[in-house]
C-alpha cells in the first residue's frame, strides 16, 4: 500500500480533529484511573471492551444498511433512490482509502473509537491486573499507558 496514505491504524485519528482525539484520550485515561482504584472491576470492563464496536464496524454496518435500503427503494419505489446506494458506497471507498468520510467526524464526536484505541485500553487494564512482566501493578496510569504504547509489556 502507498505510504503516502499512512498506516491503517493511524488513518482515522489523523483525520479527526485534535480536540476530539484529545477528548477520547482523556476519557480513556479517566476510565483507567477509575479501574486503577477499583481493580476488582477490571474483568467486567474487559468484557465490555470485547463487545465495544470500533469505528470500522459502525461505518460498515451503517453503510451496508443504507446501501441496501437505497437498493430496495430503488427497485421497489423510485430509481432515484439508487443514488443513495451509490453515494454510500463512494463514501465507504473514500474511507477505505483515506480513513475519512462524512460520517467519521460525527461518530468520533460521539466517542466511537478505533480498534487500536480500544486495544490500548484493554492492554492497560491487563497490565493493571498484573498480566504483564515489566510493568508493576502499582505503576501510575500514565506509566502503564506509556509502557503499553512503547511495547514494554511482556505477557507472562
Amino acid at each position: 500500500m502507498n505510504t503516502v496514505l499512512g498506516k491503517t491504524i493511524d488513518r482515522v485519528p489523523q483525520n479527526t480533529a485534535a480536540t476530539v482525539n484529545a477528548r477520547i484520550e482523556l476519557d480513556m485515561r479517566r476510565r483507567l484511573g477509575h479501574y486503577a482504584r477499583n481493580p476488582e472491576q477490571i474483568r467486567a470492563r474487559l468484557s465490555e471492551l470485547d463487545r465495544e464496536w470500533d469505528i470500522e464496524r459502525v461505518l460498515e454496518t451503517n453503510a451496508s444498511a443504507l446501501a441496501l435500503g437505497g437498493l430496495v427503494a430503488g427497485v421497489v419505489a423510485d430509481r432515484r433512490a439508487l443514488l443513495l446506494s451509490g453515494a454510500v458506497l463512494a463514501f465507504l471507498l473514500q474511507h477505505a482509502v483515506q480513513g475519512w468520510c462524512p460520517p467519521v467526524p460525527v461518530l468520533r464526536r460521539l466517542g466511537v473509537r478505533t480498534a487500536g484505541e480500544i486495544e490500548t485500553e484493554r492492554q492497560c487494564l491487563k497490565a493493571m491486573r498484573g498480566d504483564y512482566d515489566g510493568i508493576r501493578r502499582q505503576s501510575s496510569t500514565g506509566q502503564i499507558l506509556a509502557a503499553v504504547r512503547e511495547g514494554d509489556a511482556v505477557l507472562h
